[in-house]
């Protein structure tokens, strides 16, 4: 059992952006979805939370109401090792969404994710400073991350 579980505030959306993420995430799971009961504070058998999986990492989803909304102040950070993963995962997650910059995309429910080459963080540590800070440049300049640019730039 984890110890500390992210949970994401929904108005009423909680089930269905559950079952978006958990379609994007290989090995990821809906375990639980809980109802409300007569006591409220919403509708009777409507869905108050879903603890869900994606790629062994465990979330709820919390339908609390309209008073909260997602803001870019927390993100969920996508490690990929591809160029092809980066793409997947940006393009399903940007999808009824919006892209940002530097890897940094709004979901559709609002939620901010960071999709982010592995490589990136290994040539902005790199010990030349002249090739991080070439790296560090181009990554600034894109929207999405591509591998294939921040390996140019570390060139020169």
């Amino acid at each position: 059992m984890q110890k500390i579980t992210p949970c994401l505030w929904f108005d009423t959306e909680g089930e269905e952006a559950a079952q978006f993420y958990t379609s994007i995430f290989p090995g990821s799971r809906i375990v639980e979805v809980t109802r409300y009961g007569s006591a409220g504070p919403r509708a009777e058998g409507t869905v108050m939370t879903v603890l869900f999986e994606l790629d062994g990492q465990q979330f709820v989803a919390l339908n609390g109401g309209p008073e909260f909304k997602p803001n870019e102040a927390i993100s969920f950070q996508v490690d990929c090792a591809t160029q092809e993963e980066v793409d997947s995962y940006w393009n399903a997650l940007a999808d009824g969404g919006e892209p940002g910059p530097c890897g940094w995309l709004k979901d559709r429910f609002g939620v901010s994710w960071q999709i982010v080459p592995k490589v990136l963080g290994e040539l902005i540590t790199d010990p030349d400073a002249g090739k991080a800070q070439r790296v560090m440049a181009a990554m600034l300049s894109m929207g999405k991350i591509e591998i294939a640019e921040l390996e140019r730039a570390a060139a020169g």
